[in-house]
């Protein structure tokens, strides 16, 4: 073997070796925010507003950092407290969800009319944080009250599995055969053949979803409701993707080893368990009880 030959043997090697500790690093963030994430659900309902408004308001300070450093000029303040307080809202009466977004409305609104200096982009971005996070979250807590105890926590821990093995197993197909690029502006790392596996992951979750006591869908219809709520997850993952990318940002924070920031982690989860939510109402699979 000669020296060229070996150079070229060791680097690949050196490549496939930091692969695999990327995805060991990105493993062991995950496990440890899914088993964060479990225990509040296995808990109670309060504990799981609680998990989930810690996680909206970290979001959305990650969110309204991005923003900063793109030129605009969020009122943190508000949004965050909004943030706060969509998800624990629920634990009093959902009525009050309508309650804190009139308040947000409000308050930004006045900020708005009160500082000469305010744009009107700084009010949208402020709103849309609050909302993108802590609004959208909220969804988790009323399904997990949508059903008795266990089945209400098991119905949002599986949405969430659907996420979390959907973006490993696009990630895993799409490393290991993934040729044809998805959105190549947007987010250069992902596939087709990694999108299509993480929908026929989706689609195989909500199946088993199908069999949870009080859930009422037939199989047909889950294969459908995952596959719209699997498109809904690329969609998010996209989104905060085209955010970032508009910002000059490869992610949002660092707070997760892996993963960047926890808004790169949880930019699926909103829109999926909002869509989620929707599609078993609309479908008449659970009690209508938000």
């Amino acid at each position: 073997m000669d020296s060229k030959e070996a150079t070229s043997k060791a680097a690949a090697t050196e490549k496939s070796g930091g692969r695999l500790h990327s995805f060991m690093v990105r493993a062991g963030a995950g496990i440890v925010y899914a088993a964060l994430f479990i225990g509040s659900l296995l808990f109670g309902v309060v504990p799981t507003a609680v998990f989930a408004s810690v996680m909206s308001v970290l979001c959305c300070y990650e969110f309204y950092r991005i923003m900063r450093l793109d030129g605009k000029v969020p009122n943190e303040f508000v949004g965050l407290v909004a943030s706060v307080l969509f998800p624990l809202s629920v634990l009093v009466d959902p009525v009050w969800l309508t309650v804190i977004n009139f308040l947000l409305v409000l308050l930004l609104g006045l900020w708005y009319v009160k500082n000469p200096r305010t744009r009107i982009a700084d009010v949208a971005v402020t709103a849309f944080g609050a909302i993108y996070t802590g609004l959208i979250m909220s969804t988790a807590i009323l399904l997990r009250e949508s059903l008795s105890d266990p089945w209400g926590a098991v119905l949002v821990l599986g949405l969430f599995v659907s996420v979390w093995g959907s973006d490993t197993f696009a990630y895993l197909v799409g490393s290991a055969i993934g040729k044809h690029k998805l959105a190549p502006h947007i987010s250069p790392n992902k596939s087709w053949e990694g999108f299509i596996a993480g929908l026929v992951f989706a689609m195989a979750v909500w199946c088993l979803l199908s069999f949870i006591p009080g859930v009422t869908m037939s199989i047909p219809l889950a294969l459908a409701f995952g596959l719209i709520n699997g498109l809904a997850g690329v969609l998010g993952d996209l989104v905060e993707s085209r955010i970032k990318r508009n910002s000059g940002f490869k992610d949002s924070g660092t707070i997760m080893p892996g993963h960047g920031g926890l808004l790169d982690r949880c930019d699926s989860q909103f829109l999926v368990t909002l869509s989620g939510a929707i599609l078993l109402v609309l479908g008449g699979c659970i009690p209508y009880v938000f």
